[in-house]
């Protein structure tokens, strides 16, 4: 399934006007059955629909391995995703959209959603990174990012070493990107702990959750964070950066993990 169209539109530039064609970014409902029942309606890009399945189930505490699904019947045409697992899921899972501000542990922690408290860990990662590894990880997820260069209209995320990009993908929405790469490891039995997130937008509080939830000690970003991500990191023990521009960023939470050389090469 294509995840840009074409169409006319007319643009405007330096005092003229000019019908012309552009490559706007597919927006797909996406309704996913869990045995037999509705669980929810998920808003993407319309490419790695199974890896964003299994991540989103993942990140919702439904599932932990691959394993446990039985089977899984896309219909990527009509939008709908029937699926069969082999655990018993909660009732409350099925009311994951209801708001539910919780706590952890005493500390600052504050969620959205109860499937958070259970699902988000807090990291036992010892990787570390350099500075000149932190940029080069940027640079490669900009590169990559062809789709995001086409239409202007979607997030990109990667996953990787403190070397290298193992997986990027894209989505029109931020928390499905994240999603796209937890399921990718989950199919393919990636382990994650020792992992490097490199996001392009904005670090909220659900994006770090949602790292929390993947496993990773390390988020890098083009961009700022808010004030509750940078308390989240701090207690769920990652490494936030932002602002990663040329050869510069900060570091917001646990600098202990960013190092001037890297003493394993």
């Amino acid at each position: 399934m294509d995840i840009t169209s074409e169409r006319k539109i007319v643009r405007y530039d330096n005092g003229a006007f000019e019908e012309t064609n552009d490559a706007i970014a597919e927006e797909f409902p996406l309704t996913i059955y869990i045995n037999d029942v509705e669980f929810a309606t998920l808003v993407c890009s319309p490419d790695h629909l199974e890896e964003l399945i299994m991540g989103f189930l993942a990140s919702e505490g439904a599932i932990r391995k691959y394993s446990d699904i039985k089977s899984m019947n896309l219909d990527d045409h009509g939008g709908f995703c029937h699926i069969e697992l082999s655990n018993h899921v909660p009732t409350d899972h099925f009311t994951y959209s209801r708001r539910i501000l919780g706590s952890c542990c005493g500390k600052s922690r504050q969620f959205y959603f109860q499937s958070d408290v259970d699902t988000a860990k807090v990291s036992m990662s010892k990787t570390t990174i350099t500075p000149a590894q932190c940029t080069a990880l940027m640079k490669e997820m900009q590169d990559t990012s062809t789709i995001f260069k086409e239409t202007g209209g979607i997030h990109n995320a990667s996953l990787g070493n403190a070397r290298e990009m193992i997986v990027h993908r894209g989505d029109i929405g931020r928390h499905n990107a994240l999603d796209k790469l937890y399921g990718y490891c989950i199919e393919n039995r990636i382990p994650v702990s020792d992992k490097v997130l490199v996001f392009s937008g904005r670090i909220s509080s659900e994006v770090l959750t949602k790292a929390a939830k993947i496993g990773v000690g390390i988020v890098l970003s083009k961009s700022a964070p808010t004030d509750l991500a940078i308390r989240l990191a701090e207690d769920l023990n990652i490494t936030a950066i932002g602002f990663i521009r040329g050869d510069s960023f900060n570091i917001y939470s646990h600098p202990w993990r960013v190092v001037p050389t890297d003493d394993s090469i």
